[in-house]
């Protein structure tokens, strides 16, 4: 294999595809590699931990057609380090060199028969396109509640469920629960859901920003996603995701409406008292706003006002500051609407104009 690529397209190349490259080999070392197939004109670059595997293809000079496995984060930061201009990398059967300018470097490859077998195409009648800006704001606000906690699986994924009129992203990590419609969308079968992990999902925010467009495919074990010239291939999940449905009561007698803005700047000052996980910020609920208080015994207190419409009876509910501070950053527009029913009973947080969002928060009990 041989080939010459200017140097800022092979980073973004190798930065891509790295990022689906396991952080450790574990049983199959050649995980920790990135794949490089020369065709023709094309550079096919692909990371995968077998999960999740990202492919980029690049057009380069292309002298002799191959496929190598590099070891994936020396070839980056290789590359990254290189003067700007052409690159050059040639294959024997053990290393690859790769040459630019004045700077020569060997590198043994790893054994390219051990990659795993990348996943096909698809068939492009079964593709579904999607607005890459609108699934971005989505994913923004659902993926952040989804669990990073790998004991339970089928909680690190987002669920993608077909709604009358729509397409609906679900995420819950049993804290807080967030849930968005994408009216109009029409992705699944009447009644077909999946499950994407989020780990995927964050990685497809990144290729989202600033595209156009993306193009959907699913199969029975795995979805993919084609923004522009990468390729991102994830296994879904298999199990049955919670019965979510339940949690989000029918109706809420008490109503908060509170600039996003201030509210936000109000719990990250108080925040700054907290000194762990179970520390919460109470709030106060009354007629003329509300008042924010956070107690750590071997620190001290902070209390902070901050204006706001409150209709219901006056009382105090508590939450972990940092999902609140995810709820409330999630919501779009100037203003956030809190509906709660009790200091016992899960909140709500949502935009006060629209139902295409919400974000179901837990209280924490308080004495």
């Amino acid at each position: 294999m041989k080939f010459r690529c200017e140097r800022d397209v092979l980073v973004e190349a190798l930065g891509t595809a790295q990022r689906a490259v396991a952080s450790r080999g574990g049983a199959l070392p050649v995980l920790s590699g990135v794949r490089l197939e020369v065709a023709g004109g094309s550079l096919h670059v692909a990371g995968s931990d077998l999960d999740l595997t990202i492919q980029v293809t690049v057009s380069v000079s292309g002298e002799t057609d191959g496929v190598v496995v590099l070891p994936a984060r020396l070839a980056a930061d290789i590359v990254r380090a290189l003067e700007p201009g052409a690159v050059m990398l040639d294959a024997t059967d053990d290393e690859v060199r790769i040459t630019s300018g004045r700077s020569n470097f060997a590198v043994r490859l790893l054994p390219a028969a051990d990659f795993p077998r990348l996943p096909a195409p698809g068939d492009q009648a079964d593709a579904v396109t999607l607005s890459a800006s609108e699934l971005n704001e989505a994913l923004r606000q659902v993926v952040r509640a989804a669990s990073s906690d790998d004991a339970r699986p089928i909680l690190t994924g987002v669920l993608m469920t077909a709604e009358e009129g729509g397409l609906r992203l679900v995420a819950t990590d049993s804290y807080r629960l967030a849930v968005r419609d994408l009216p109009g969308t029409t992705v699944l079968r009447e009644g077909q859901k999946v499950l994407v992990p989020s780990k995927a999902l964050t990685e497809l925010q990144r290729l989202l920003s600033g595209a156009e467009q993306v193009t959907l495919r699913l199969a029975e074990h795995d979805a993919t996603f084609e923004v522009g010239n990468v390729r991102l291939t994830s296994r879904l999940i298999e199990g049955e995701f919670p019965n979510y449905r339940q949690l989000i009561p029918s109706s809420y007698p008490n109503r908060l409406i509170v600039e996003k803005e201030p509210l936000l700047d109000a719990v990250r000052r108080v925040k700054l008292l907290v000194r762990d996980a179970t520390t919460p910020v109470r709030i106060a609920l009354r007629p003329d706003g509300i008042e924010l208080t956070v107690i750590t015994t071997e620190v001290g207190q902070a209390v902070e006002d901050v204006d706001a419409k409150f209709e219901g009876g006056e009382m105090t509910v508590a939450f972990n500051p940092a999902y609140l501070i995810d709820g409330v950053e999630a919501v779009a527009g100037d203003e956030i609407l809190l509906e709660t029913i009790d200091a016992l009973r899960p909140a709500v947080i949502r935009p006060t104009e629209g139902s295409e969002y919400l974000y179901l928060l837990m209280p924490v009990r308080v004495s």
